[in-house]
């Protein structure tokens, strides 16, 4: 639960609310609603994803999905967004629930907002995110270093990529407001950008395949740049740099793209993340959700395979909700 000031859902059935606690009620409202004796969450449940072409917005539908079935009295509701940084903002301002954002973002708002960011709270890390700079084929970029002074797409404002492409940059030796053409665009734009030629490049930072890549890898000849080679650089930046970690693409991420090979790049993990406020009930059963969902969800996000119950309780640099430990603690982890 967060804060807002209109609860949605009727006091009928809930137990245990005061006057005042749902007059307090958030982005979502929830309680336990009694069915033949027994006390089951119900209400509504507000999910900040990303942008309509990426890979939280689809994982967030099939987890709407999920939830139907596991939690058929808890309306989940979704809301688009530009990524990472503006669903912990949402989050924190009390427009949402829970929602999705990577762990360099997390770590950067924490250094930003100090003990503000303490409520902060996680169900479980999900998928990593990979790191991939596009490039058309026949571009002479081969490191991220011949970016300089080209158009580059950098995601937009409130996003992840765009955090992580400036330090990619930095990590490269260029400033992104000075050393290259910087354009403020997402994965919904950028493709088409580059197809018609008014990007030379674009970063982005996603499961492995991200669709709107694969469709661009259907419609042009397209090459992925190797980013490995900067790590280094960007483990010493600072402490949301240390969420980094060495990754490969395999040649069949996208196999539309000719010639492919493994490509040596950057991950970073996805963390699905509440507040200290969320309700216990359903933050348990949102992540008992995440887990027994993860063969139905991954056959659509190829990613979601990757969610895993061992790590799933790994979610630096957030402690679980307490939930969601509930919920581990069950399946004695």
């Amino acid at each position: 639960m967060t804060t807002g000031d209109k609860p949605r859902i009727s006091r009928r059935g809930l137990l245990g609310w005061s006057a005042a606690a749902a007059a307090s009620l958030a982005a979502g409202t929830w309680g336990r609603v009694a069915f033949g004796g027994a006390e089951r969450p119900g209400g509504v449940v507000t999910v900040s994803t990303g942008v309509r072409s990426g890979v939280y917005a689809r994982y967030g539908q099939l987890l709407q999905a999920q939830l139907a079935r596991d939690l058929p009295e808890v309306r989940v509701r979704l809301l688009s967004s530009e990524g990472s940084v503006e669903n912990i903002e949402r989050l924190v301002g009390g427009q949402a629930d829970f929602t999705i954002a990577t762990a360099d973002a997390i770590a950067a708002h924490q250094a930003e907002a100090g003990r503000a960011a303490e409520r902060l709270r996680a169900c479980a890390r999900l998928y990593d995110d990979y790191l991939q700079l596009v490039v058309p084929a026949r571009s002479p970029v081969r490191r991220a270093a011949g970016l300089a002074g080209l158009s580059v797409g950098v995601g937009q404002d409130q996003s992840g990529v765009q955090l992580v492409t400036r330090e990619l940059l930095a990590a490269a030796g260029l400033d992104m407001d000075e050393d290259v053409v910087p354009v403020r665009e997402g994965i919904d734009t950028m493709p088409r950008m580059m197809e018609a030629g008014r990007l030379d490049a674009f970063f982005w930072s996603g499961g492995l395949p991200t669709s709107a890549v694969q469709r661009l890898a259907e419609r042009m000849d397209i090459r992925l740049v190797p980013l490995g080679d900067l790590l280094p650089a960007l483990q010493v930046r600072g402490p949301l740099t240390s969420h980094y970690r060495a990754a490969v693409m395999p040649p069949d991420a996208y196999p539309g793209i000719e010639g492919g090979q493994v490509i040596e790049t950057i991950a970073v993990a996805n963390l699905l993340l509440t507040t200290d406020a969320a309700d216990d009930a359903i933050t348990e059963q949102v992540t008992r959700s995440v887990i027994s969902g993860r063969d139905r969800i991954g056959r659509a996000v190829h990613a979601a395979q990757r969610v895993d119950l061992r790590t799933a309780i790994y979610t630096r640099p957030v402690e679980l909700h307490e939930g969601a430990r509930r919920y581990y603690r069950a399946v004695k982890l």
